[in-house]
C-alpha cells in the first residue's frame, strides 16, 4: 500500500508519474540543447514510477494518466531519438496536447475525489486496539430464513483501549484480510449500484488500530453501534477509534441479511435481503420489522459483552469493560434500532441517534437520556421524521438532546466523507474530516456527561455543534396536567453558528 499526502489524495510517485507525462509532453518546445535531456529525464520518471506503481499496486485512478503517457511520447519520440524536431502542424498538435493535458488532469482529479481514506489517528491517551468476535443467540430462530436450527448470529467487531506505544501492523477497514475487504466492497457497491472499482481503495486502507492488541488497564465503558440498512459494521471506524482512544470500548455490529455482506468464520458471506419496494407502507412495515430485530441484537451483544468480561467468553477484555456503563448507538437505521433498544432494555445508560429514524410502533417512556445528531431535514422532503424523532426524546425521563448540524448531509455522520466523492448532498460540505469532527466532539461530550458523570453543563458543551434543542422531561401534577413550571412542553432551543470543520 502506498501512503497517500492529505488533501490531494495521491502518493509522490504518482505526483512524480504524473509531472513525467508533463515533462514528456513539453519537451519537444524546450530550447534546442534542453529538448533531449528533459525528454529522457522525463521518460525516466515515467518509467520507474509507473513501474513501482504497477509492482506495489497500482490504482484505478491513474489509468487516464497512463493513457496521457502514450500521447505525450508521439510528441517525444523523436527528441528522444535525437531527431531534429519536425514543426507539426497546429491543427493537429493543439488536439493532442489538450487531450494529454486533459488525462493528466482527470488521473488528478480522480485521486482527490475518491482518495485513499485516511484514518486520523486517536488523539486521546491509549492506543487502539481491536478484534472480531462470532456469536451466536441460541435463543432466538433466525428471522430471515426457514431453516430448522438456524439460530441468530452477529459479527461484532471490538475497538478498545491499548497500552500507549503499541505496535503491530495496523488492522484493514473493511475486513481481517483482503478477501474479506474485497467481499464486504463488493457487497457495498452492488447495495448502492455503483462499480466496484470505485471502493478499491478503501479495500487497500489500513486503519489506525492493531488486531488484538493487549488492552489497557482499567475498566471501561461501552458503546454499542449499529451501522445504516445496508451498512457494514466497520462504516463508522475513524470515529471508534477516537473513542477507544479516550477511554471507552466499542462494539459494532454486522447485521446479518441487512447488512450488505457479513462474513462468517466459516466462510460464509450472507448478503442483505431487506430491499426497498417503492411502497411507503410496505418499507416501513419491513423497516419496523428490522429495526425490532437489530434492537435484540444489541440487547444480545451487551449480555455477552457481560460474559466476555467474566472471562466466560474467550477475548482480549476480560476484567476491562464496565457492562453498568453502556450506551445503544447507531447510525440511520442503527440509531432507531438503539432509541428500541435503550426502551425495552433498562441495562443501557444512555443513547447517541446518529441521523437515524425511529420506527417502533408503539413507544413508551423510558429512562435513558438521548443525543441525536441530525442533517438539516427539508419538511417537504420528509415532513415525519423531525416531529417523530421529537415525540421519541419527549417520552424520556431523562434531559435528551437534538442537534442539527448545518452543512452535513446524511453520511457525514459516517467514514464516507474520507473517501467518497465530495458530493455535498451525499457526504455533506464539511470537507473531509469536518463531520467527524463534530460527531466525535459531540457525542464525546455526551458520553463523557452520561457514562463518567463529567461536571458540566451539557447543554453548553453542546452548543457550539449545530442548531441545539433541549428535550427536558416533562413532569405532571398531581391532577395530572403538565406542569406549568416547565414551559415551551419541554423544548428549550439554542441556535448556534455552523460549526468550523477542524475545530
Amino acid at each position: 500500500m502506498i501512503e497517500t499526502i492529505g488533501g490531494i489524495g495521491m502518493s509522490p510517485l504518482e505526483i512524480l508519474l504524473l509531472l513525467g507525462v508533463v515533462g514528456l509532453l513539453s519537451s519537444r518546445w524546450c530550447p534546442p540543447r534542453a529538448r533531449r535531456p528533459v525528454a529522457l529525464a522525463a521518460a525516466a520518471v515515467v518509467a520507474v514510477s509507473g513501474i513501482v506503481l504497477t509492482v506495489r499496486g497500482l490504482r484505478w485512478q491513474m489509468a487516464p494518466a497512463l493513457a496521457g503517457v502514450l500521447v505525450a511520447l508521439a510528441f517525444a519520440v523523436p527528441v528522444l531519438a535525437g531527431r531534429p524536431a519536425r514543426r507539426v502542424r497546429r491543427w493537429l498538435a493543439l488536439p493532442g496536447v489538450v487531450v494529454c493535458i486533459g488525462l493528466v488532469c482527470a488521473s488528478a482529479t480522480a485521486a482527490w475525489a475518491v482518495p485513499v481514506p485516511v484514518f486520523p489517528g486517536p488523539s486521546g491517551p491509549y492506543a487502539v486496539g481491536t478484534a472480531v468476535m462470532q456469536w451466536t443467540d441460541v435463543s432466538r430462530p433466525e428471522p430471515a430464513t426457514d431453516e430448522p436450527g438456524d439460530h441468530r448470529t452477529v459479527v461484532v467487531q471490538l475497538w478498545y483501549p491499548a497500552p500507549k506505544g503499541t505496535a503491530g501492523p495496523r488492522a484493514r477497514y473493511l475486513g481481517r484480510t483482503e478477501r474479506e475487504a474485497r467481499t464486504v466492497a463488493d457487497g457495498l457497491t452492488g447495495y448502492i449500484g455503483v462499480p466496484a472499482f470505485l471502493l478499491d481503495d478503501a479495500v487497500r486502507a489500513r486503519t489506525g488500530a492493531v488486531y488484538d492488541a493487549p488492552a489497557a488497564a482499567g475498566r471501561f465503558p461501552i458503546v454499542l453501534f449499529s451501522p445504516g440498512l445496508g451498512g457494514v459494521r466497520t462504516q463508522n471506524t475513524a470515529w471508534a477509534e477516537e473513542l477507544a482512544g479516550r477511554g471507552y470500548v466499542v462494539a459494532a455490529l454486522d447485521h446479518p441479511y441487512d447488512s450488505a455482506a457479513v462474513v462468517l468464520d466459516d466462510g460464509r458471506t450472507i448478503r442483505t435481503r431487506v430491499v426497498a419496494t417503492g411502497d411507503d407502507e410496505e418499507d416501513r412495515r419491513l423497516a419496523t420489522g428490522w429495526t425490532a430485530v437489530r434492537a435484540a441484537d444489541l440487547s444480545f451483544v451487551l449480555t455477552q459483552l457481560g460474559r466476555l468480561d467474566r472471562g466466560e467468553i474467550r477475548g482480549p477484555l476480560t476484567g476491562r469493560l464496565d457492562t453498568a456503563r453502556a450506551a445503544a448507538t447507531g447510525h440511520s437505521m442503527g440509531g432507531g434500532a438503539a432509541l428500541r433498544a435503550a426502551r425495552q432494555d433498562s441495562r443501557f445508560a444512555a443513547v447517541i441517534d446518529l441521523d437515524g429514524y425511529p420506527y417502533d410502533p408503539a413507544p413508551g417512556s423510558y429512562h435513558q437520556p438521548v443525543l441525536a445528531l441530525t442533517h438539516p431535514v427539508d419538511p417537504a422532503d420528509n415532513p415525519s421524521y423531525i416531529p417523530r424523532l421529537t415525540r421519541i426524546l419527549s417520552l424520556s425521563t431523562s434531559e435528551s438532546y437534538r442537534i442539527t448540524v448545518p452543512g452535513a448531509a446524511h453520511l457525514t455522520f459516517a467514514d464516507a466523507p474520507l473517501y467518497m466523492p465530495p458530493v455535498p448532498s451525499v457526504v455533506g460540505s464539511l470537507g473531509r474530516t469536518g463531520g467527524l469532527t463534530v460527531t466525535t466532539a459531540a457525542t464525546m461530550a455526551f458520553l463523557d456527561a452520561t457514562l463518567r458523570d463529567k461536571p458540566g453543563d451539557l447543554a453548553t458543551l453542546l452548543r457550539p455543534y449545530g442548531d441545539l434543542t433541549v428535550h427536558r422531561p416533562v413532569r405532571k401534577d398531581d391532577t395530572g396536567n403538565r406542569d406549568a413550571d416547565d414551559g415551551h412542553d419541554g423544548l428549550d432551543r439554542v441556535r448556534a453558528g455552523r460549526p468550523a470543520p477542524g475545530s
